[in-house]
């Protein structure tokens, strides 16, 4: 290699390091956020009333002639490439102590030298609650670890979760469950915990292994929280896929939120997203991608930032008007993409 290819590569790798350093700490920001959020309003939190509610004014024609006819073959969830074929699903049973939340130590996964271990299950009065992960590392080579998908009582969650690993080394760090994302699902007992790791070169950024579902079964296995928190207005369903309003939040981390529901039966992994905002009539950029595997389910919302409401004079939402494009998380083929969907705020 060249030495102009060596200055590539490098600046490749600090761009790639930058993002996961930015992402770690906008992860912190929102943490300390729900923390200090969830503190200092008690009485909000506790009784979950929305300041604002909505219903849909004309959400026009959504069905099964907005959807694609799909011409190629849909992964399962549980597949992995070519190089994963040996891998299976493990399931790590739980240990009982006394009704406190605990896991037995299981081994997860061990593949070309790599070998994940959860250790026990955790809770922080600050970051919430995990999975503490001891990662041994002896493939011949310096190794990132992350998680695909973290999926908690079968709805997709934010995970806190990447570390390094030099070769030959260990490393015991914890998987953490965004606890705001628990508490918008209504999730206080979790018995499921379902993870995919995904693994590469921390030096040239390959990818060496991608896992298939790994589930954890906690000691509140059959007293988890299952029932889907699927109240509001729907605004879509169609071909296994609903998706609800449930709320417009005014106090989110980024600015305002509209807060949906999504339900995925659809039979394959699917990715949703949103196109073509405005809030009173005034174009909006939408911070707004949910990925959310087949069987599974999301709360997620649509962020509207602070600073364009600002700019725009605007300091209540009273209409909303957007589009959700519905793809297939593997292939990136249209599933739908909806008619205009207007909300009107109460």
């Amino acid at each position: 290699m060249g030495e102009k290819g060596k200055e590539i590569l490098i600046a490749a790798g600090f761009v790639a390091l930058s993002s996961l350093v930015f992402l770690a700490v906008v992860l912190s920001g929102i943490a300390v956020w729900n923390y200090n959020r969830e503190n200092q309003e008690p009485e909000q939190a506790a009784s979950g009333t929305p300041k604002y509610e909505y219903t849909v004014v004309d959400s026009g024609t959504v069905g099964d002639s907005d959807i694609a006819q799909s011409t190629g073959n849909v992964e399962n969830a549980d597949e992995v490439d070519s190089r994963d074929a040996a891998s299976t699903d493990v399931i790590a049973r739980s240990g009982k102590t006394g009704g406190k939340i605990s896991i037995e130590p299981q081994i997860l996964l061990q593949q070309s030298g790599v070998t994940i271990t959860a250790q026990e299950y955790v809770t922080d009065s600050f970051w919430g609650d995990g999975i503490r992960i001891l990662t041994e590392n002896q493939s011949g080579h310096n190794i990132t670890v992350g998680c695909t998908a973290l999926i908690v009582n079968d709805y997709m969650i934010t995970d806190l979760f990447a570390v390094n690993v030099a070769d030959g080394k260990k490393d015991q760090s914890v998987i953490y469950f965004l606890s705001s994302e628990l508490k918008a699902a209504g999730i206080e007992r979790i018995g499921k915990i379902e993870i995919y790791f995904h693994i590469y070169d921390s030096d040239s950024w390959d990818d060496l292994y991608n896992s298939g579902c790994i589930t954890i079964q906690t000691s509140d296995y059959d007293n988890m929280d299952s029932t889907p928190d699927d109240m509001g207005q729907e605004l879509y369903n169609a071909n296994g896929i609903r998706i609800v309003g449930k709320e417009v939040d005014e106090d989110s981390f980024w600015g305002m939120a509209v807060l949906l529901y999504i339900e995925n039966n659809s039979g394959r992994n699917i990715v949703v997203s949103c196109d073509d905002l405005s809030v009173n009539d005034y174009m909006m950029t939408p911070l707004f991608v949910s990925t959310v595997y087949n069987g599974k389910k999301a709360i997620d919302d649509i962020t509207i930032f602070s600073s364009e409401l600002e700019e725009n004079g605007i300091t209540y939402l009273e209409r909303v008007e957007f589009t959700l494009q519905i793809r297939d998380n593997d292939t990136y083929e249209m599933i739908s993409d909806t008619a205009p969907i207007q909300i009107s705020t109460q």
